[in-house]
């Protein structure tokens, strides 16, 4: 199984390489990933890509360490991966 960086990374590389892949990311992004990565994203987690440019930075913080009983059983389902 593939870490979730690993994952990330594969995404950051490929949306580097090939425009139309980018563009899908764009345009639908939970689409786009769960066909690359052939991987199940839950209807319940959303996934939303930015696209950086020279005078925006984004920063990503991880998630609340204080999860749910029902967040904490997706994550040791494997239904949530957090980069």
């Amino acid at each position: 199984m593939r870490s979730g960086d690993d994952m990330l990374q594969h995404i950051v590389e490929k949306s580097a390489l090939d425009p139309e892949f980018r563009q899908q990311l764009l345009n639908d992004p939970k689409s786009a990933i769960s066909k690359e990565l052939d991987i199940s994203i839950p209807d319940s987690m959303n996934v939303v890509i930015h696209e950086s440019d020279m005078q925006t930075v984004h920063v990503a913080l991880p998630p609340d360490p204080h999860i749910t009983e029902e967040q904490l059983e997706a994550v040791s389902a494997g239904l949530c991966c957090c980069w």
